[in-house]
């Protein structure tokens, strides 16, 4: 039976997503602003995050994977690419969790064909225990430096994302 151990709760969350919605909101005044949701992990994030950014813009997702159960496999799968036209355009990647950097790394090369104006980084965690490459994270809710976690989004083999808090997963 799986143990979840409390980390960060629900109106944690909430308070920390406002602030940072609001800080998007002042740096990207003047610009073109896409959010581009990572799925599946960002859908929670990034739905209540575009509610607190007060200025216009636009939202996008990306499909991408390298995660099987608790372990990356290191290989990384596009499962969707944008929609919408991205080039001269500033693009705010929302991701759940920036864990090893590698999968993300893989993302950024990819919207840098694109042709944006510029492309940052939105994450609700930032968790370095196991960073791999160097990834400039401009907004980040938290930062935790371990522990396999679930909930808000987050997921431990397609389970566990419905769960208004984060949790550390203990099997």
């Amino acid at each position: 039976m799986p143990e979840f151990i409390p980390l960060i709760s629900e109106q944690e969350i909430q308070t920390r997503i406002k602030e940072i919605g609001n800080e998007i909101a002042m740096d990207y005044k003047e610009k073109d602003l896409v959010l581009v949701g990572i799925l599946k992990g960002s859908f929670i994030f990034l739905s209540d995050l575009t509610r607190h950014i007060s200025i216009d813009h636009e939202i996008d997702f990306m499909g991408a994977s390298s995660y099987e159960g608790t372990s990356t496999t290191g290989q990384i799968v596009f499962t969707k690419q944008p929609d919408l036209e991205l080039k001269n355009r500033d693009i705010l990647l929302v991701e759940d969790i920036v864990d090893t950097g590698r999968t993300l790394l893989k993302i950024i090369e990819f919207v840098n064909l694109l042709n944006p104006r510029s492309v940052k980084i939105c994450s609700l965690i930032n968790k370095k225990e196991r960073r791999q490459v160097h990834i400039d994270v401009a907004y980040s809710c938290f930062s935790l430096e371990k522990g396999f976690i679930v909930g808000y989004g987050l997921d431990y083999d397609e389970r566990y994302r419905n769960l208004p808090a984060i949790y550390d997963l203990k099997l």
